[in-house]
């Protein structure tokens, strides 16, 4: 391997806890002008308060790359599996009042 190359390689640890995960079966996004804040959440049904488990902060640059990334991902996923279905309509949930923000 060139000295170039090895510039070019990322040494990414995953610690046990991390590999994991962390189940969310809602994710609230937020940005600013210069962020995007994604907030993912964990609600169990009749348990009326919801916990945020986890919170990744994002340049919009970067935020961008992860929809293409998913967008790419989800497409691969509905060729080997089928389409994934959506409800007719979204769950509703209380409103939360911090800027702009949508729901996946």
């Amino acid at each position: 391997m060139t000295d170039q190359n090895k510039g070019n390689k990322i040494d990414i640890e995953l610690t046990e806890e991390v590999a994991d995960g962390i189940y969310s079966n809602l994710a609230i996004i937020s940005h600013s002008n210069s962020e995007f804040v994604v907030d993912f959440i964990r609600m169990l049904p009749g348990v009326p308060k919801a916990k945020v488990k986890s919170r990744i902060v994002l340049s919009p640059q970067h935020a961008k790359r992860l929809r293409a990334a998913l967008n790419d991902n989800i497409n691969k996923f509905e060729a080997s599996f089928g389409t994934i279905e959506m409800q007719d309509s979204a769950p509703q949930f209380p409103p939360m009042n911090f800027g702009p923000t949508g729901e996946a």
